[in-house]
């Protein structure tokens, strides 16, 4: 069951689902700085998006200083093969690895690919749960960074109208659900 929550100009949704069907305008992928895909989300989406997402996500690299994405950062291709017509590359940070810059990374990560989205006047997207998987970040820790830097780009911004988060498990939308609760607090809207 979706949980919705009315926040700033917008509505965020949290749902138990597969990011690779979501039908949102974007998709974001939680890919490693080399867009080469991997396992998990990575290689995930680019089976379910075809080989062309690979291609394009070699021509993106050619444009990046020394071909990799920086940690934080985010770039936008085609979605091909995907319900989303676009896929935005969120490279989260590995918690072991960014020790006290791992917060600031990872809200970057949201904060760049909600900002691709205002850039590209793309009305929705649906995320995963950014670096809790092999980058192993805790999800109790990483569920209120994500949720409070959609916090802050739909207080701010009338795009996205849309954002929703496509959780892996029933472990990783209930911490989601209990940071919500606690941030958003009595916003729910709809459906919650």
């Amino acid at each position: 069951m979706e949980q919705r929550f009315d926040v700033g100009r917008g509505v965020v949704v949290l749902e138990r689902g597969d990011i690779t069907r979501q039908d949102t305008e974007a998709i974001a992928n939680a890919a490693n700085s080399t867009l080469l895909g991997g396992g998990g989300v990575d290689g995930a989406i680019h089976r379910a998006a075809g080989p062309k997402l690979l291609q394009a996500c070699r021509d993106a690299k050619r444009t990046l200083p020394s071909g990799l994405l920086p940690t934080g950062q985010a770039v936008l291709t085609p979605g091909f093969r995907l319900r989303a017509a676009h896929v935005i590359h969120c490279v989260g940070p590995v918690y072991a690895r960014e020790g006290q810059d791992a917060p600031r990374l990872l809200a970057s990560c949201y904060a760049n690919a909600l900002r691709l989205c205002r850039e590209h006047d793309i009305r929705s997207i649906a995320f995963p749960s950014i670096s809790t998987g092999v980058y192993g970040y805790p999800v109790q820790e990483a569920a209120p960074i994500a949720l409070a830097a959609v916090r802050d780009a739909l207080e701010a911004n009338d795009t996205p109208h849309l954002v929703k988060f496509s959780l892996f498990d029933d472990t990783t939308l209930e911490a989601y659900g209990a940071a919500a609760r606690d941030l958003f607090g009595g916003r729910a809207g709809r459906g919650s």
